[in-house]
Order: C-alpha cells, then structure tokens, then sequence
C-alpha cells in the first residue's frame, strides 16, 4: 500500500518562511510525477507546484517566486520551501503522487495544516 506522509506544517506570521516535507515508499519516488496541492476553507483543492523524477518542476503562477519545491530521490522524500507567505496561503497541504503524463494525482497523503497568522 502506498503511503505518502506531510510534516512540516504550522503556524507561521506574514513574510514568514516554512518548509513542508513528504515521505514515501521507494518505488514512487523513482518514477512517479511527485507534487503538492492545497485547500484553503471554502475554497476547491488546486495545484501548488510538480517535480518529475528528473527534477523538472511546475508551479501554479501565484506561487513562483515564493514557493520552492525539490526531491531526493535517495531520501524517499520532497520538499516544499514556502517563502513570505500571506494569510491567503493558508490551507491544509498535500502531498501528491502522479503517473507520469496522467495529470490528476493517483495518491494522495493526509494533509498537513499551514496556517498563516500574526
């Protein structure tokens, strides 16, 4: 069974910074399109940005500039670096695992809560 596992999340003041992490089994880090989504209150879940196996990236456009995402392949995990984050970036975060060239996410994790307060 796949499982992909958020930590990282909390509290954090305007322009401050946080960074997510994402852990999961071998065999979908080494093939699978890795990414994050989020969904703010009231809102519809959307993407935050993708990373291939070969370290090609995507990013929704309100988060470049701001958002950071990588992997390590040889660690099992990927990372989300959030930079001056606003209130509006508030939202639970997932992790997500894709088929390479299928754009809806094939596994999702249990989300990790970003809340971004003063």
């Amino acid at each position: 069974q796949v499982q992909l596992v958020e930590s990282g999340g909390g509290l954090v003041q305007p322009g401050g910074s946080l960074r997510l992490s994402c852990a999961g089994s071998r065999s979908i880090f080494s093939t699978y399109v890795m990414g994050w989504y989020r969904q703010a209150p009231g809102k519809q879940r959307e993407l935050v940005a993708t990373i291939a196996a070969d370290a090609t990236t995507n990013y929704a456009d309100s988060m470049k500039g701001r958002f950071t995402i990588s992997r390590d392949n040889a660690k099992n995990r990927m990372y989300l670096q959030m930079t001056s984050l606003k209130p509006e970036d508030t939202a639970v975060y997932y992790c997500i695992a894709a088929v390479p060239g299928i754009a809806t996410p094939l596994y999702w994790g249990q989300g990790t809560q970003v809340t971004v307060s003063s």
